[in-house]
């Protein structure tokens, strides 16, 4: 047994920006903050995702809301390239590392060209 190795530990962001690159940046910050080694983001479209007909989910929904589309949901919660660019940016500037789980395949292959050391495949997806 190591009693030398390191526990790495990620902070989960995940879609809890809300489509905000301001807010996205402050959860990074307090990720480092909080002494994380990476913080985790999500990376999808939402047509890879959802059909623009789907329904919410019952935990998706508010009193509040008056869109039933999960596509829509979805839609204002995805990272366009120039976020994913501008968060890895910053998380470098920060001192963190920058990850993303990739819920499908194009999502995959981004993610690999830009040339992570390390990303996630999503628990719920790991048998695509």
């Amino acid at each position: 047994m190591n009693t030398n190795a390191k526990t790495f530990i990620i902070a989960e962001a995940g879609v809890n920006h809300n489509g905000d690159i301001s807010y996205a940046k402050q959860l990074i910050t307090a990720a480092k903050e909080a002494g994380a080694d990476a913080v985790k983001f999500q990376t999808f479209t939402a047509a890879s995702l959802a059909s623009p007909s789907a329904k919410k989910a019952a935990y998706q929904s508010s009193p509040n809301q008056t869109d039933p589309s999960q596509y829509n949901l979805l839609k204002q919660l995805e990272l366009s390239p120039e976020m994913h660019i501008e968060l890895i940016d910053y998380s470098q500037k920060v001192g963190i590392q920058f990850l993303s789980s990739a819920f499908d395949c194009d999502s995959l292959h981004y993610l690999h060209n830009l040339q992570l050391p390390i990303f996630k495949i999503p628990s719920g997806e790991m048998t695509h």
